[in-house]
């Protein structure tokens, strides 16, 4: 036999058994970080319960929220704004409300339905902010809002 003959037999053969410990492994079932067991109906690190999965909010990511207007346009710390728009989503995938001149600061807020929210003003500095609202679908910011004064 000649040797580029061989070395071909070699490398399929090299291959070839490379190829059937991780298939019988897999078959098996693996254990892949971060996600636990898989294959074969086997428990993960978090467990599986159908009552759960059953009772999760169904939240639609194609729907992107889109404010319209804010009522009042302008307004002092404390004070309740009605933002209307569209595709706000439910209770459960609704994320919040945020002013950008607020940071970080939690916005106290009540979302009536799909269509309309209702903020409370937080205590920052009197100027010029946006308004974004999160849903489920992204992100809507509003076009600039005055904060008033005390």
């Amino acid at each position: 036999m000649s040797p580029r003959f061989l070395l071909h037999v070699l490398i399929i053969s090299v291959f070839g058994l490379a190829y059937l410990p991780l298939r019988s492994l897999a078959e098996e079932g693996v254990i892949v970080e971060g996600a636990g067991y898989t294959l074969h109906d086997t428990e993960s690190i978090k467990g599986h319960d159908e009552q759960a999965v059953a009772k999760d909010p169904v939240c639609d990511s194609s729907r992107k929220p889109k404010i319209v207007r804010v009522e009042p346009d302008e307004a002092k710390p404390g004070q309740t704004i009605t933002i209307k728009g569209e595709h706000f989503g439910t209770r459960d995938c609704f994320r919040g409300v945020a002013f950008s001149a607020a940071g970080s600061t939690k916005i106290d807020y009540t979302l009536v339905n799909d269509t309309t929210v209702e903020a409370t003003v937080p205590e920052i500095q009197p100027g010029m902010s946006f308004i974004d609202v999160v849903a489920s679908g992204g992100n809507a910011r509003s076009k600039a809002f005055l904060v008033q004064g005390r």
